[in-house]
């Protein structure tokens, strides 16, 4: 009995460099219920926690700054809630950022009619009769600049700069303030 040799085009194709994917045999990727260990994530659950997170951010923003922060750790803990996994800390910022995102898309809703519809004044002197309400100094020239700018093309884009990197830092915070410790090791 004689065994014939494979030609030239088959022998190239069993014969494979590993870095490149075979067409004969398709890639398996099993995951669990919180995505697998290898730095991948649940995406239901992610797009779900970032959601409620950005839905509760617009409320919480209202503290300047650490409000915006604690967007993106609120989502790291909801994901956390959820898949009972914890997340490295860049899934944690990305997670925040897209909580981040999703704040600035809610407030922009609101935001882009404004302009459209040149009401501005109104919506500055409305926020300015409430800050004084709760008494700040409203007469200041850089209290009254900072809320012009709120309702400006280049505000809005500004706003979206400062929550994407203020909710991706929160996020990445939670996410290692979250992460399990082993004191054996």
């Amino acid at each position: 009995m004689q065994l014939a040799a494979p030609d030239g085009a088959s022998a190239a194709s069993l014969n494979s460099p590993p870095d490149e994917l075979s067409h004969a045999a398709p890639q398996e990727r099993h995951f669990d219920r919180a995505g697998d260990r290898l730095g991948m994530m649940n995406r239901s659950i992610a797009v779900r926690s970032a959601l409620k997170a950005g839905v509760l951010g617009v409320f919480i923003g209202i503290i300047p700054f650490v409000g915006i922060m604690l967007t993106g750790a609120l989502a790291v803990y909801f994901y956390r809630r959820a898949s009972k996994f914890a997340l490295p800390t860049a899934l944690g910022a990305r997670l925040g950022g897209a909580a981040g995102i999703v704040v600035f898309a809610i407030n922009a809703l609101f935001t882009i009619p404004i302009i459209v519809f040149h009401a501005q004044q109104e919506c500055i002197d409305s926020i300015i009769e409430i800050a004084h309400k709760y008494g700040l100094n409203t007469d200041t020239p850089q209290f009254q600049a900072s809320i012009h700018s709120l309702f400006t093309p280049s505000g809005l884009a500004a706003f979206f700069i400062v929550a994407l990197i203020l909710s991706s830092a929160g996020g990445a915070l939670a996410s290692f303030l979250l992460a399990p410790r082993n004191p054996h090791v």
